[in-house]
């Protein structure tokens, strides 16, 4: 019923939404016109009701050129290369280049979509051909297709992994570096020629018993029957998944603008100061920040109760109990990749040590394989995105890569 009345409502108010950004560019043109400063207040204050907007398809990766050493650019090409009823893996590669070395990007299934990651793929494609895992939303997938688990997503990085072929580098960002171990020392144990060439593992939960943060207490606050009750419901008509069980997008929103009330207030006020002063590429900034952080998609319920239960509260994979199906995840299965593992200093999710734990589980892997960086000031989303990110993470990622290629 709560997602019934969820949808329902923010259909209704979509058109008022859209309207709301026909008038701001309405006073913003009649500022360019007029040149009166109260068209540009009339203008933000619109725009901020229609960033407002709650939307649940994905928006456009939008990465047309990458730039050169030399200071030119070149086209950056976007194909789908496979299809699955949950996923779609989706190649990045720049124009007319030779083969690069082949990164394997998985995305988190989490309340955001795979264009989380546009920053880590802009800068990867400059020397590299990256595959994504671009996670389809559960409220537009048939009930028939069936439940979608964690099973289902480590399965998925292996067939990824074997159409793309040998030397593929493996790199996870926060949720999915458990399945990534997973995927690896399947892998291993199968002695898999796609095996991949390299681990990169950046801010995800291996060990979240090591300096838990405030995400992992709260998820051991309340048992998993809890979760169950409380978080899942069912896709209502007229979605395609109708009838799907699911960790509603919105609900997370919610939760997590709720957690940080404070921020979003700011940031909104933020907003109309600098559209009222002119300073429009700052604003433009938080406008596309908030697009992007108000485009939400579901968690199949099966995938997201698993990863609470096994990761965050059971501790499954530190403690030698991971299973996929009926088989035994064991790490020290993997021996032939490298491992780099990457933290940030103020990660308020991740907290520090909790992905290097990984270093331990691969306990046959030789130790001039495995590296590890710990960014200093850096929070959980400049461990893979932003300034510092492209700067100081970065070359050493590239470095590595090459040292394992």
């Amino acid at each position: 019923m709560l997602y019934s009345v969820y949808d329902l409502w923010n259909r209704s108010v979509a058109p008022l939404q859209l309207g709301a950004w026909s008038c701001s560019q309405i006073a913003r043109m009649a500022y360019s016109h007029m040149g009166d400063s109260l068209m540009l207040e009339i203008a933000a204050e619109f725009e901020a009701v229609g960033l407002t907007q709650v939307t649940h398809s994905r928006p456009k990766f939008n990465i047309q050129t990458v730039g050169e050493s030399s200071g030119s650019s070149v086209t950056v090409e976007e194909s789908v290369v496979s299809t699955t009823p949950f996923a779609k893996l989706i190649k990045f590669k720049r124009a007319g280049s030779v083969p690069q070395p082949k990164i394997l990007l998985v995305a988190p299934m989490s309340g955001h979509f795979s264009t989380l990651l546009r920053g880590t793929i802009s800068t990867l494609i400059q020397d590299h051909d990256v595959y994504l895992t671009d996670w389809l939303n559960p409220r537009d997938i048939a009930f028939a297709e069936g439940e979608f688990d964690f099973a289902a997503f480590v399965h998925h990085l292996i067939g990824f992994l074997r159409m793309i072929g040998p030397g593929t580098h493996l790199m996870g960002v926060c949720q999915p570096v458990v399945a990534c171990l997973a995927a690896a020392s399947l892998m291993a144990d199968d002695q898999d020629p796609c095996e991949p060439a390299s681990l990169i593992l950046m801010a995800g939960p291996v060990d979240t018993r090591q300096n838990p943060t405030k995400v992992n207490q709260l998820a051991k606050e309340n048992s998993i029957d809890w979760f169950e009750e409380n978080l899942i419901l069912r896709v209502p008509v007229p979605n395609y998944g109708a009838g799907r069980r699911v960790y509603p997008g919105f609900i997370q929103l919610l939760a997590f603008m709720s957690m940080n009330r404070e921020r979003h207030l700011k940031a909104f006020k933020q907003l109309k100061e600098y559209r009222a002063y002119g300073q429009h590429d700052k604003a433009n900034a938080i406008g596309e920040f908030y697009r992007e952080y108000f485009a939400v998609m579901d968690l199949p319920a099966a995938f997201y109760l698993e990863t609470v239960e096994r990761i965050f509260q059971r501790h499954d994979l530190p403690l030698g109990r991971l299973k996929v199906h009926d088989r035994q995840v064991n790490c020290g299965a993997i021996r032939k990749p490298f491992l780099l593992t990457i933290e940030g200093e103020r990660d308020d999710i991740c907290g520090i040590g909790q992905t290097l734990a990984a270093h331990d589980l691969c306990s046959k892997m030789p130790m001039y394989k495995k590296s590890h960086l710990l960014q200093p000031g850096v929070g959980h989303y400049g461990v893979f995105s932003g300034k510092r990110w492209e700067r100081r993470t970065y070359p050493a990622v590239k470095e590595f890569i090459q040292s394992a290629h």
